[in-house]
């Protein structure tokens, strides 16, 4: 019989926290699937994701792979989570994920964030993602860090814009259209 997941120890702390004035960035939690899975389904927030939902396990997979860029690589992403409601809102932060991209982005910092459709328009990315970068220019030696965007996500590219990332090339991703930008020490 298992035990109850209130009796499971706590994960091991390997991921940073981090605070702006309405969020806490964290390590993901168990608590965390049930909003997260929720948010996959949602067709505002998966439109420029693959333009499809992604499943209960799909998204438990990618909970556990943020913790795998940390553990194997030293930088990952962390949770966002809403101080005032204690929510769990989406994600910012690193990766490599090695895609099968020419020109290729593998072995640099990849940057990514996702909120909920539901808190858009509160400025949360920009504070997550500003959070995020300061980290990162205090503690990744990388000259560059990459993100790749849907060329129809306006919000995102603008966002990406505003912190200086610069688009360098256009190419495909599972046959679909993409913007790679990258920003420079």
């Amino acid at each position: 019989m298992k035990p109850p997941l209130s009796l499971l120890p706590a994960p091991v702390a390997i991921v940073p926290l981090l605070e702006t004035p309405d969020l806490l960035l964290r390590g993901p939690r168990l608590s965390d699937l049930p909003e997260a899975a929720a948010m996959h389904t949602d067709p505002d927030f998966y439109r420029f994701l693959g333009n499809k939902p992604h499943s209960r396990e799909d998204v438990w997979r990618r909970l556990l792979g943020q913790l795998g860029h940390w553990a194997m690589l030293g930088y990952g992403s962390w949770a966002i989570e809403e101080k005032a409601t204690g929510r769990y809102l989406g994600g910012v932060g690193f990766f490599d994920f090695q895609r099968d991209l020419t020109p290729s982005i593998s072995g640099t910092p990849e940057a990514g964030w996702v909120l909920s459709p539901r808190v858009h328009g509160r400025g949360y990315a920009s504070q997550a993602l500003r959070a995020a970068l300061g980290w990162a220019e205090a503690n990744l030696p990388a000259e560059r860090i990459t993100c790749i965007i849907d060329p129809g996500n306006e919000a995102s590219l603008r966002l990406a814009g505003k912190f200086g990332f610069r688009e360098f090339a256009r190419t495909t991703y599972h046959d679909d259209p993409i913007v790679l930008l990258e920003r420079r020490r």
